[in-house]
C-alpha cells in the first residue's frame, strides 16, 4: 500500500515595483530650476570624464579653465569679445523658437546682413556720421528679407521651415562667394574678402581690451527682449500662441500678426549678428565669418530655454567653452570632435530634463 504524496507547497507571490508615469499639471519654479541645474551638473560630470579619458586630468582642466577665462584682463576680454555675437545669435534663434518657428537659417541671414551692410560701406551711402547706423539698419533688412520667404511658405502653404531656412543657407553662401571672388574682392590684396571698412564704419572701441560696442549693444538687446517677453502684453500673447495657437486664435489673439512679427524679428536680429561680426570683429566681410554660429545659436537658445537672460548666461559659458576647446587642442592634443561631443552631451542632458518636467514618476507594487 503506497502512501499519499505530500501536498505541493503553495507558490510564493513575488512582488515587484513598477514605474507609473503621471503627466504634471504644473511645475513649481523651484523644481524647474532644480531639474535644469541638475541636468547641467550631469553634463559637466560626463564632460569631465570624457576629457579625463582623453588624457586631461580634472585638476589640469580646472586650471586650464581659469587660465583661459579668468587669469588676466586679456583672457576675460577675449571671452567677452566672443560672447557678444553669440548673444545676438542666440537671441535671433530664441525669438523664432518662442513663436514655434524653427529657424535653422541663421547663417544665411547673417550672410545677407553682412552683404547689405557691406553694400552701404562699399558704396559710401549716407553721411559718415550716420554710416554705421545705416549699415545696421541695412543688415537687419537683409536678414528680414532672407527669412521672409520661408515664413510666407510656412504660413500660406504649410511648408516645413526647417527645410527652407536650411537650404537657403547654401544659396546665401554661394552668393557670398560670388561677391568675394568677383566684384567685391579686395583690390589691394586680391584675397577673397572685401576691402577694409573705414574707421567710422566699424563699431567703436570701448577702451578696454579691444572690446567694441558690440558687447553693450548685445546686452541692451537682451534686456529689451527680456522686458518685452516678461512684462509686456506682447510677451503674454506670444506665450499664449506658443502654448496653444488654436485657443489663442479663438479668443481673438492676432496669431498671424504675432507670427509674422516674430519671424521677421528673428531674421532682423540674425542680420545684425552678421553686422556685429563684420563691423565689430573682422572689420570687413570674409568668406567664413559665419561658420559655426548656426549650431551655437540653436544650442544657446535651447540651453537658455529661449529666455533672453538665459541666452546671455549660456552665451558667456559657450564663449569660455570655445576658447577652452582651442586651448585643449593646442596644449593637450584633444581632437576637435571631442569638443563637439561635449556640446552634444549638454544638449542631450538638457533635452532629457524635459522628461522630468513633463512627467511625475510613481512606483507601485505588482504581482
Amino acid at each position: 500500500m503506497t502512501s499519499a504524496s505530500p501536498a505541493a507547497p503553495a507558490a510564493k507571490t513575488r512582488l515587484r515595483l513598477v514605474p507609473l508615469l503621471e503627466p504634471r499639471q504644473s511645475v513649481a519654479e523651484g523644481l524647474r530650476i532644480g531639474i535644469y541645474v541638475g541636468s547641467l551638473l550631469l553634463a559637466v560630470l560626463v564632460s569631465v570624464l570624457l576629457l579625463a579619458g582623453a588624457g586631461v586630468p580634472p585638476g589640469d582642466l580646472g586650471r586650464e579653465i581659469m587660465t583661459t577665462a579668468f587669469s588676466s584682463p586679456r583672457a576675460l576680454g577675449s571671452v567677452l569679445a566672443q560672447t557678444a555675437p553669440l548673444v545676438v545669435a542666440g537671441l535671433a534663434t530664441a525669438i523664432a523658437f518662442r513663436a514655434n518657428f524653427w529657424n535653422i537659417g541663421l547663417e544665411g541671414q547673417m550672410i545677407l546682413g553682412a552683404i547689405f551692410a557691406s553694400y552701404v560701406a562699399i558704396h559710401d551711402i549716407g553721411p559718415e556720421s550716420a554710416r554705421l547706423l545705416l549699415m545696421a539698419v541695412a543688415a537687419a533688412l537683409g536678414g528680414m528679407i532672407w527669412v521672409a520667404g520661408p515664413g510666407l511658405l510656412k504660413i500660406r502653404l504649410g511648408v516645413n521651415e526647417v527645410i527652407t531656412t536650411l537650404l537657403l543657407n547654401y544659396v546665401a553662401f554661394n552668393l557670398l562667394l560670388h561677391l568675394l571672388y568677383g566684384p567685391w574682392k579686395d583690390p589691394v590684396s586680391a584675397f577673397p574678402h572685401t576691402e577694409q571698412y573705414e574707421a567710422f564704419e566699424k563699431l567703436p572701441q570701448l577702451g578696454w581690451q579691444n572690446l567694441t560696442w558690440a558687447l553693450p549693444l548685445s546686452g541692451l538687446l537682451a534686456l529689451a527682449l527680456w522686458w518685452a517677453y516678461s512684462f509686456s502684453r506682447l510677451g503674454y500673447l506670444v506665450d499664449l500662441m506658443r502654448s496653444n495657437a488654436t485657443m489663442a486664435r479663438a479668443v481673438g489673439v492676432p496669431v498671424l500678426g504675432l507670427s509674422v512679427a516674430s519671424i521677421l524679428g528673428s531674421g532682423a536680429v540674425g542680420g545684425l549678428t552678421g553686422f556685429a561680426i563684420a563691423a565689430g570683429i573682422e572689420g570687413r566681410m570674409t568668406q567664413d565669418f559665419f561658420v559655426g554660429y548656426l549650431f551655437s545659436g540653436v544650442l544657446i537658445a535651447f540651453l537658455g530655454r529661449n529666455h533672453p537672460l538665459g541666452v546671455v548666461v549660456v552665451a558667456f559659458f559657450m564663449a569660455v567653452l570655445m576658447l577652452l576647446g582651442q586651448s585643449l587642442q593646442v596644449f593637450f592634443g584633444v581632437p576637435s570632435a571631442l569638443v563637439q561631443l561635449i556640446q552634444a552631451v549638454f544638449i542631450i542632458c538638457v533635452a532629457a530634463s524635459e522628461f522630468f518636467l513633463t512627467y511625475r514618476m510613481h512606483w507601485r507594487s505588482a504581482a
